[in-house]
């Protein structure tokens, strides 16, 4: 079976391993609260429910897509989670492409579509991202977990 577009990549919630790690210590907390409060209260049970509670959130959090990307016909065309817009954005209008890190900083948070400074941004999880630059000079950030290969694709594109 041919692939359908020149490159797909679905970006997910709940893979990003600095969230994974805070609620698996919040669960963790609440399993050390269940067995230290076991003969004290009759509220020891919450604790249990909150912890398997965490775990199974982080699990369904595991298949949650948060957007999806494509790139084909000359475009890029990003679908984010339910009822977001589609992004789809022209590679003819595009002067400039460029691999860069997402952020210096250690957390940071999902975004889809964010309008920040002169620059539109797509965020999941993982620390690359594209940078694309357009005629008017508006940047689109796309995280990515693989920037050499949609930058190989993107260039590619732009010259069909």
């Amino acid at each position: 079976m041919a692939n359908r577009f020149a490159f797909l990549e679905k970006q997910y919630i709940g893979r990003d391993y600095i969230r994974i790690c805070i609620r698996l210590i919040m669960a963790a907390f609440c399993f050390g609260a269940y067995v230290y409060e076991r003969d004290r209260d009759n509220t020891q049970d919450l604790f249990l429910v909150v912890g398997f509670g965490i775990i199974g959130i982080s699990i369904l959090l595991l298949f949650l897509i948060h957007y999806k990307i494509t790139i084909d016909n000359g475009s890029v065309t990003i679908d984010g989670l339910w009822t977001a817009k589609k992004v789809k954005i022209d590679l003819n209008s595009i002067v400039n492409v460029r691999k860069d890190t997402y952020s210096n900083y250690l957390f940071n948070n999902p975004v889809y579509n964010l309008h920040r400074k002169g620059s539109i941004r797509f965020y999941s999880s993982g620390k690359d991202a594209i940078v694309l630059t357009d005629r008017d000079g508006l940047e689109y950030y796309i995280g990515t977990q693989r920037p050499n290969e949609m930058y190989l694709v993107i260039q590619a594109e732009m010259k069909k």
